[in-house]
């Protein structure tokens, strides 16, 4: 496996960015630069991560396709095209957005989210970024999100059926999907379950963690990991079994000593059980 996750760090060439990620012990990356990039400084950050053992893990493209206002949604479906033209160009393993939310908050909740006039509107919407961009390297992934599709394995499966497209993949964050106290008491059985169903697919995958409050009703937090119930040991050999380059990113940290500590905290548990990141 690969771990890899936010920089900091201050840099300004390729080479100041890998030695920021090596200085954190980092396997993977998030690629850097925008998609306006101009094409030598695109080749340069490419042969540098390369030259590095670096493999580019993923491409952002945060954005709402599903959104109601018709001008955000059609930027946002232009953005992930221009970003997995992207993630093409550079070899990345894949382009991650999340399905988006028929609410007006991008990632949020909405009584509509869960409904097949929104499970159609994602096949038609990731049809129309893969088709335009005709991508034959990278992947274009959502991410799973509780209160939308794909938020389990099973839905992920319906939409990779539905979709159709050979370079439609999977991205897995484990803490997004655990969205019960079932999941969570259970999450080692429930990521064993989604790996066995989509490991092929799998392309990309984030770190966190997630803690359950005593609060009624339920209130779900996610934390840097390490300071919830994730089962990381599952999760590692599960994912190190799959695939020796999967990519393992960390995120949602605002500081680089949380980064440090999360990654310790991965670490450990990696070395404990023999997998190499």
């Amino acid at each position: 496996m690969r771990l890899g996750g936010p920089i900091f760090d201050d840099y300004c060439d390729p080479e100041t960015w890998i030695q920021a990620l090596k200085r954190h012990g980092y396997r993977a990356a998030i690629w850097p630069l925008a998609a306006d990039a101009g094409g030598h400084e695109l080749e340069a950050y490419v042969e540098a991560a390369a030259s590095a053992d670096v493999v580019i893990a993923e491409v952002g493209a945060w954005s709402n396709p599903l959104s109601g206002n018709e001008t955000e949604r059609r930027d946002a479906i232009a953005l992930c095209q221009r970003q997995l033209d992207l993630a093409d160009k550079v070899g990345a393993r894949c382009c991650v957005n999340i399905a988006g939310s028929r609410g007006e908050q991008w990632d949020g909740p909405h009584p509509d989210n869960l409904a097949q006039e929104t499970f159609d509107m994602i096949v038609d919407t990731v049809r129309e970024i893969i088709d335009a961009v005709k991508p034959s390297r990278a992947f274009y992934t959502l991410e799973p999100m509780p209160w939308i599709y794909p938020d389990s394995a099973e839905s992920y499966l319906d939409l990779l059926r539905a979709i159709d497209r050979p370079q439609f993949a999977v991205h897995f964050d484990p803490v997004n999907l655990i969205n019960s106290p079932a999941r969570y008491y259970n999450n080692g059985t429930f990521i064993c379950d989604f790996i066995d169903k989509l490991g092929p697919y799998i392309k990309s995958c984030h770190a966190k963690d997630t803690l359950l409050s005593g609060k009624l009703t339920v209130h779900l937090d996610e934390v840097r990991a390490g300071l919830g119930y994730l089962n990381y040991a599952v999760l590692l050999q599960r994912l190190d079994a799959l695939d020796s380059d999967m990519p393992l990113i960390i995120e949602h940290l605002s500081s680089d000593d949380e980064c440090v500590q999360a990654a310790d905290y991965i670490g450990a548990v990696a070395k404990n059980i023999g997998v190499r990141l």
